[in-house]
């Protein structure tokens, strides 16, 4: 056992006993002091909370002021101390005699706080260790009869507790050796986040009836791997039932449109947690069956400098690079629509599928403690040498091309900026080409076979996209938070001469803490991707449709059973779905319950 630990409590009482002092004075004249605040550590981009693996690479560990240092051998090293206090001549006989008393890193000793009978025992144990270390070297000089006399009376006082505290440390060392023998792995740590929720809508187009209440659920597990200490490796693991195009909630509402492109349709009743390609192997068109196994992200993150991090994998997705700016992003715990957790641009080129879409690579400049850079390059289709067949006219049954750098791919950047503790922005920009006519979102019908509407969907494109997004903590537990964005797509191909505008915002109120710590509650409003300008051969409106502008209102409560589970009951508002107005005002609601382990 260290000497120091007599230190870690006030020693006030000690010092008394050792030297005939009275411990009812003692007792009387000290205070309790506050423990110091921890400093934390500040973390680079690859340690933080959301970053190559849903919230799976932790912060550093907090570093606390408390921790003891070397032994003092002069009490004037007490910067706390002074010849004027009681106990000084007590604290100056322990040290220059006995050398068992330390103080800590910032140089005081804190004679006034309070301390416990198992500290006592903890430091006259230290004390009994220095003098039989005195006596074992003939030191007899400096250990006097009357000290001996007092020690012993001490050590019988505390026998129960100075045994106690010997067994508490046997016991401790027996349950380290168990860890250290069964644990899983020395360099790998397993987390993981189930969901389940059971869901209900009604509204949807003008023909379609009301679906049945569906539960669904989406469970992953995910290993972090540390070689060295400051890389990891993300490995992650998933299954889930949801269904997509006629079996997914927007294709039971008629939000979808049908056509040989339904299977990879995406309409605006999206849950936070539904993959944008659920029951489908995107890269050929393969079925995935329900709860199925398979593996979602593959990643590795290391630092090539202090403040310099780069990432490659052939499973990723732009949130593991990107800081999400908006309190609601987390999918299993804040909001239920996919539409409030991301700014569309992050979401462009499959960029959150929930999937690990596309092979990266990129980097992560921590530019400073206000400011943070992330780009990527990625491509969807990397590890499929040539392109397939046509399935139907310019679509391939690899529909998103082939190879690293000749398929549907994706450029994009994000400049975080935490101008103030209370205020973050994030600024994006993205380009990206798909082998379709596609966006690439998730978000709206329009997203597929229709980002040029009226253009054949197997026309490939190009779009140019820009994003704000900011979130302002106005009050300690409520935050503001909004974003905007516009994706300006281009036909690719030079055989047809098309282009669209794509808008979208959103706005936002987030609580923390409401009614209940832990609790969490958000409000939001804003207008999902919406057609606002076209040319060429490209058309606002499709044939039959009634072109107008879609908003989504939505609203949850989340509330936390315990540190492991939390259940959140909400509902999202759609006017105008689609951009239609034929279309019935349509109502999701949910009841989401999370687990994490």
């Amino acid at each position: 056992m260290k000497v120091h630990l007599l230190a870690c409590a006030s020693g006030v009482s000690l010092l008394c006993l050792l030297t005939g002092l009275s411990p009812l004075k003692a007792s009387a004249s000290s205070t309790s002091d506050s423990k110091s605040t921890p400093s934390i550590s500040q973390t680079s981009s690859n340690q933080r909370d959301n970053t190559l693996g849903e919230n799976n690479v932790s912060e550093s560990s907090d570093q606390t002021s408390d921790q003891t240092k070397d032994q003092v051998t002069s009490v004037s090293q007490l910067s706390d101390v002074q010849p004027t206090d009681w106990a000084f001549q007590a604290l100056q006989s322990l040290v220059e005699r006995y050398g068992c008393i330390a103080g800590y890193p910032n140089s005081t000793y804190r004679g006034n706080r309070a301390l416990t009978r198992y500290e006592f025992a903890a430091g006259l144990n230290a004390c009994l260790d220095r003098v039989n270390e005195l006596i074992a070297t003939a030191t007899s000089d400096l250990v006097k009869k009357e000290d001996l006399a007092t020690l012993q009376k001490l050590q019988e006082q505390f026998a129960n507790e100075l045994a106690s505290l010997r067994g508490r440390v046997d016991t401790l060392e027996a349950r380290t050796a168990q860890l250290e023998s069964q644990q899983f792995s020395t360099t790998t740590k397993l987390n993981g986040e189930a969901i389940i929720a059971a869901v209900g809508a009604g509204g949807g187009a003008r023909n379609s009836s009301d679906p049945n209440a569906i539960i669904v659920d989406r469970v992953r597990l995910n290993l972090t791997t540390s070689f060295t200490g400051k890389d990891l490796l993300i490995t992650g693991l998933q299954a889930y039932n949801l269904g997509g195009g006629a079996n997914s909630i927007g294709g039971a509402l008629g939000l979808v449109p049908s056509g040989p492109l339904q299977a990879l349709s995406a309409s605006s009743a999206r849950l936070s947690f539904e993959p944008q390609f659920p029951g489908l192997n995107v890269s050929n068109l393969s079925s995935v069956g329900a709860n199925s196994v398979n593996l979602y992200k593959l990643a590795y993150i290391f630092p090539v400098a202090k403040s310099l991090t780069l990432f490659a994998g052939p499973r990723v997705e732009s949130t593991d690079a990107f800081t999400a700016i908006t309190p609601f992003a987390n999918e299993g715990q804040e909001a239920i629509s996919r539409f409030a957790g991301y700014n569309p641009v992050v979401r462009l080129s499959g960029g959150t599928s929930e999937d690990g879409l596309a092979s990266a690579v990129g980097f992560i400049w921590n530019i400073s403690d206000a400011a943070n850079l992330a780009a990527f390059y990625a491509s969807v289709n990397a590890s499929i040498p040539s392109k397939g067949p046509d399935v139907v006219p310019g679509v391939s049954s690899t529909p998103l091309g082939a190879g690293f750098f000749s398929g549907s791919s994706i450029e994009a950047l994000q400049l975080t900026l935490k101008p103030t503790k209370s205020l973050d922005i994030g600024l994006n920009y993205a380009h990206s080409y798909h082998e379709l006519n596609i966006l690439g979102t998730g978000l709206v019908a329009k997203d597929v076979g229709a980002a040029l509407p009226g253009v054949s969907a197997g026309t490939p494109v190009q779009i140019n996209s820009v994003g704000a997004t900011l979130t302002w903590r106005f009050a300690p537990k409520i935050a503001f938070s909004t974003y905007g964005s516009a994706f300006f797509v281009q036909d690719a191909s030079s055989r047809v001469d098309a282009s669209t505008t794509f808008t979208s915002w959103m706005a936002g109120f987030h609580f923390t803490d409401l009614f209940h710590k832990g609790n969490n509650a958000g409000i939001i409003f804003g207008q999902p991707l919406f057609v606002s300008d076209a040319s060429g051969a490209a058309r606002l409106q499709l044939p039959g449709e009634r072109r107008t502008t879609p908003y989504h209102l939505e609203g949850y409560y989340r509330f936390r059973v315990s540190d492991n589970i939390s259940i959140t009951p909400g509902a999202y508002v759609l006017f105008n779905p689609e951009s239609d107005s034929r279309n019935q005002t349509t109502t999701v609601g949910v009841l989401r319950t999370t687990f994490t382990f």
